[in-house]
């Protein structure tokens, strides 16, 4: 079996410590345990890239022959502000690729297809379409049984990420043709982590699809801000309606990013400097990740349901209050 990254390796060479060699530093969000992996040793499923439910089941691999090779130079391109088509082509799809195809992302897209399912199980059952359940469930209808837990949808999250590999050049489109901002970061004694899910969400200021901000290396970020407005841009790979801009940063910007990181991350937190402060900073975020949220509203003669992602404190974060919107350079309660 090949034990397939979900992180790619390249991604995670960046944040290498020069005093540790081939090494990093890592935490883990549930115990706070720390730890100095390489690339190699994190980050990796035995056949995770390999799926069934496709007719290719090992096609995210060859998608990511376009992405990895390239990826230091795409880098290179962006702090240097010499962007072009293939640098916008390599960041986007690497992005597309851990939103979709790693754990975290599998976990948080997995959840409005369960609701989707739990909703039309409702509605089929108020019909009266469904049989009546066994005996042993309490003979109850199932929107009934749902409601007490006794039953549960269940989704199969390699179905939900070969969803995503169908629609992983799609995804590309969509974030090369936003608005990106690249985030060169100043500060050496203040560099950017990185993570088993590296694409931190914040909410824009606005109503709109939440900025996905992403670190690229200790030096270098780009926060992606998706317009819903914009016509389609369905195999639009000249990438026309992309456009960026170079913000000067300042440290509390460099905190507020790190702060995202660290909260959005799955599992695990890697970094490249053993700074005191970093074990702290860690173990004050540690007690978040992103979560999908369902509203449901009226329309017609059913209702509609909508999906946003959050960050949300987990069940076992004591503090405060049980989730919080991440914004834009403003600390969430707790922070």
């Amino acid at each position: 079996m090949a034990l397939d990254h979900y992180i790619p390796q390249v991604h995670l060479r960046n944040f290498y410590s020069p005093t540790l060699g081939n090494l990093m530093y890592a935490i883990r969000k549930g115990d706070l345990k720390f730890f100095t992996p390489d690339a190699k040793s994190v980050c990796r499923i035995e056949d995770g890239s390999t799926n069934f439910y496709l007719r290719e089941d090992r096609a995210i691999e060859e998608f990511l022959t376009g992405i990895e090779p390239k990826y230091n130079g795409a880098a290179a391109k962006l702090e240097s502000d010499s962007i072009d088509q293939e640098c916008i082509y390599v960041i986007a799809g690497f992005v597309a690729y851990v939103f979709t195809c790693s754990p975290g992302g599998m976990r948080i897209l997995s959840q409005p297809l369960r609701h989707a399912v739990e909703h039309a199980c409702r509605a089929l059952d108020a019909e009266g379409r469904l049989p009546i359940p066994p005996p042993e469930l309490g003979g109850e209808g199932l929107a009934s049984l749902l409601d007490s837990g006794e039953v549960r949808v269940a989704v199969d999250s390699k179905y939900t990420q070969a969803m995503a590999i169908a629609s992983i050049l799609d995804y590309t489109i969509a974030f090369g043709n936003s608005r990106w901002e690249v985030l060169v970061n100043p500060f050496d004694d203040s560099p950017f982590f990185t993570s088993d899910f590296p694409v931190a969400i914040e909410r824009p200021d606005h109503a709109g699809v939440a900025n996905k901000v992403v670190p690229l290396a200790p030096n270098l970020a780009v926060r992606i801000c998706p317009d819903i407005s914009l016509e389609s841009n369905r195999g639009d790979f000249s990438f026309s309606k992309f456009r960026h801009t170079v913000p000067k940063l300042s440290r509390s910007q460099i905190v507020n990013i790190n702060r995202l990181i660290v909260r959005c991350a799955e599992t695990k937190v890697f970094f490249r400097d053993d700074q005191e402060w970093v074990p702290r900073f860690v173990k004050k975020n540690a007690g978040f990740r992103i979560e999908p949220r369902t509203a449901r509203t009226p329309h017609g003669s059913g209702l509609l349901s909508s999906f946003r992602l959050e960050v949300a404190e987990t069940r076992g974060n004591s503090r405060g209050a049980r989730f919080c919107l991440a914004q834009p350079n403003r600390p969430c309660r707790g922070s």
